[in-house]
């Protein structure tokens, strides 16, 4: 009789955890975040809700690492891991790449439904707009800070610029014409953001 090897809990736990980051996923973009329940996602992942209580406290939890491990996963299929913006040494063109990258992850159907149902949510439902911000948004924008911050110590921008402040100029707008629909989001429309934001208006 042949001894058969021990099941490996580590790679089940693994494929469980997928299962559940894919089927948070699927249910807030189809249902919206209100009708999305940890029994719903316990029933897609075809899990028991208490593997998922043993993990996360609530489905905001989730959510969230739900989408901090699709973060991750795009970075390595692009093989940027850990993502970081580049520094070639000429701003204008880094910050462009950057935004064109994510004008392709914006429209990336994995990521698009799901993250417009939790921005929804953040407007309505405070909690969860400050962990969205906190979790997710923030530590995406202070990789702007930290290359605007390099570009300072390079001469490149201004010493009086304060860099939170400056990447909301190509960040911003961006974000409203995608959650607003106020005009198409091309890489012709974030390259001028970022023409702009460096340059100004002004004639010069």
């Amino acid at each position: 009789m042949v001894d058969k090897p021990a099941p490996d809990a580590t790679r089940r736990s693994e494929r469980s955890r997928r299962a559940i980051y894919a089927a948070a996923l699927d249910l807030v973009a189809e249902a919206g975040y209100p009708k999305t329940t940890i029994e719903g996602i316990a029933a897609r992942a075809g899990v028991g809700k208490q593997t998922i209580y043993r993990w996360w406290p609530s489905k905001a939890d989730v959510l969230l690492e739900a989408f901090l491990d699709l973060g991750e996963e795009a970075a390595r299929e692009a093989g940027q891991q850990p993502y970081e913006i580049p520094d070639t040494g000429d701003l204008a063109a880094d910050l462009k790449a950057v935004l064109r990258l994510t004008v392709d992850q914006l429209f990336d159907p994995r990521f698009e439904a799901p993250s417009r149902a939790l921005a929804a949510e953040g407007l309505v439902n405070e909690e969860v707009g400050r962990r969205f911000v906190a979790h997710l948004l923030e530590p995406q924008l202070q990789l702007y800070v930290e290359r605007l911050r390099a570009a300072q110590d390079e001469g490149a921008v201004r010493p009086d610029v304060d860099p939170r402040i400056a990447l909301e100029l190509f960040v911003s707008p961006l974000a409203q014409r995608w959650l607003q629909y106020t005009g198409p989001i091309t890489y012709d429309y974030t390259d001028t953001l970022v023409d702009y934001a460096l340059h100004g208006i002004a004639p010069r």
